[in-house]
């Protein structure tokens, strides 16, 4: 049965008891797995870039680099393997300890080869190495997902997904400023190198707590046959749950009003007479508090209220925050008006953020979870990767600040619909994997709708 709250009482609990998972050692866990998991990617993003166009990369060149970040998506091609082979001789240690131990190998391998590279010799090897480190970076993500989700019990999915998401913060915040200081006084090979650093709190989380009690495994498979079998497996006991294509429905559609709008509100603040210092202020500054803030409340408002509401709430979040940039538009420039949508954006964003996560976690079958996480999260996000900054500025041309904003509102709507349908019917309970599970004879702890 689905355990949302705190095994330990069937009443709402009280704050101390929803704030008390934050300080269990298995939340502690997910935040140093979240600061390894967030630093290869920001090696790729703003670090590279900037990297490239110090050293005299035309702007196409440093463009075509997002390339690199397309192994994320394409990550639940290989993540089986994670799941089915065992590492000979570190295989002892458990199957999740030993790969976060080879891939936390790999990513720092390819960390040190990038930062070896010289862009302005040999710009295709460069491409290669940062297409190497992101093949890296998204089996080491493969791997701290699934340990993260097998280690958290499931009361603890809304806490450990916050927990996880402030460590992948501070490990790409942290790897993108040592970067910029340490390139500044020794160059970029010794910046990339430092950076490698940040792998070790993964590898050495796994080390210290051991293989997850949890985990589930399958019989050892041998053979082509068997092999086909692995492969195949994680996705066919998906996909024979109850209601599980409409779930898959719901993963695709929730955030295409969400990501659409994201991607213009620079946008936005430039075409109302924003200036930099502004924008620094309160999308940055105010937006970064905010986010913290909704990562936090989300923790407990799981805990509180159970997965069910605590998602519908966040998919009703998600499309509030769209309306009031409609407003902000409507209004123009307003200081006060931009830090309230920027405000409420990422206080949805990072509220939204743990509980959805939480509940794709829960989603994940013990015997598969790094298959079937990757499967998730690539699902939660090729939608948005489709939607590209010039169908949004196309769309803007044609209808609008304020009627594209009210357009990306309407486009929430089918998410939450489907998603109330979804809870009316019982097909929320009956598509959640053994990871949302507490064994059998466990009462239902959501509270009935």
């Amino acid at each position: 049965m689905v355990d949302t709250k705190p095994a330990q009482t069937a009443a709402q609990p009280s704050l101390f008891a929803a704030v008390l998972p934050y300080l269990e050692k298995e939340s502690a866990a997910a935040f140093l797995l979240g600061i390894s998991s967030g630093f290869p990617f920001a090696l790729l993003a703003a670090t590279l870039t900037t990297r490239l166009a110090q050293e005299g990369i035309d702007k196409s060149t440093v463009t075509a680099f997002t390339l690199a970040f397309l192994v994320y998506n394409l990550k639940f091609l290989w993540a089986w393997i994670v799941d089915g082979v065992r590492i000979p001789v570190l295989g002892r240690l458990g199957q999740r300890v030993s790969w976060m131990l080879v891939a936390g190998a790999l990513v720092i391998a390819a960390t040190i080869n990038l930062a070896l590279v010289q862009p302005s010799v040999d710009i295709v090897w460069t491409a290669t190495s940062a297409v190497l480190l992101g093949i890296a970076g998204a089996t080491f993500d493969i791997v701290i997902d699934a340990y993260r989700i097998e280690t958290l019990k499931p009361y603890q999915l809304g806490t450990g997904s916050g927990m996880s998401q402030y460590g992948w913060r501070i490990g790409a915040a942290g790897a993108g400023a040592l970067a910029l200081v340490v390139a500044a006084r020794y160059g970029w090979e010794a910046a990339y190198m430092a950076c490698a650093v940040f792998a070790l709190p993964a590898m050495l989380t796994a080390l210290a707590l051991g293989e997850p009690a949890r985990r589930q495994i399958v019989a050892a498979r041998q053979g082509l046959a068997e092999t086909w079998r692995a492969i195949v497996g994680p996705f066919s006991e998906f996909f024979r749950r109850h209601g599980a294509w409409l779930v898959l429905l719901f993963i695709l559609v929730h955030k295409i009003g969400d990501t659409l709008a994201n991607l213009t509100f620079r946008l936005l603040f430039n075409d109302l007479g924003y200036t930099n210092d502004e924008i620094a202020i309160y999308d940055v500054g105010v937006g970064f508090w905010a986010l913290i803030v909704g990562v936090f409340v989300g923790g407990i408002i799981y805990a509180r209220l159970g997965l069910k509401r605590s998602v519908l709430i966040a998919l009703v979040l998600m499309a509030v925050s769209n309306l009031s940039f409609a407003a902000l538009a409507a209004a123009g420039k307003s200081n006060l008006g931009m830090a309230a949508a920027i405000g409420f954006e990422n206080f949805a964003s990072g509220y939204g953020g743990v509980v959805v996560v939480a509940y794709f976690s829960a989603l994940c079958d013990l015997r598969f979870t790094a298959a079937q996480y990757a499967l998730i999260s690539a699902g939660a996000s090729i939608v948005g990767r489709v939607l590209t900054g010039t169908t949004a500025g196309a769309l803007i041309d044609a209808v609008g600040y304020v009627n594209f904003y009210l357009l990306t509102t309407v486009l929430a709507l089918p998410g939450i619909v489907l998603f109330w349908w979804m809870m009316r019917t019982g097909l929320v309970d009956a598509a959640i994997g053994t990871a949302g599970e507490v064994g059998p004879g466990s009462a239902r702890s959501d509270p009935p709708l």
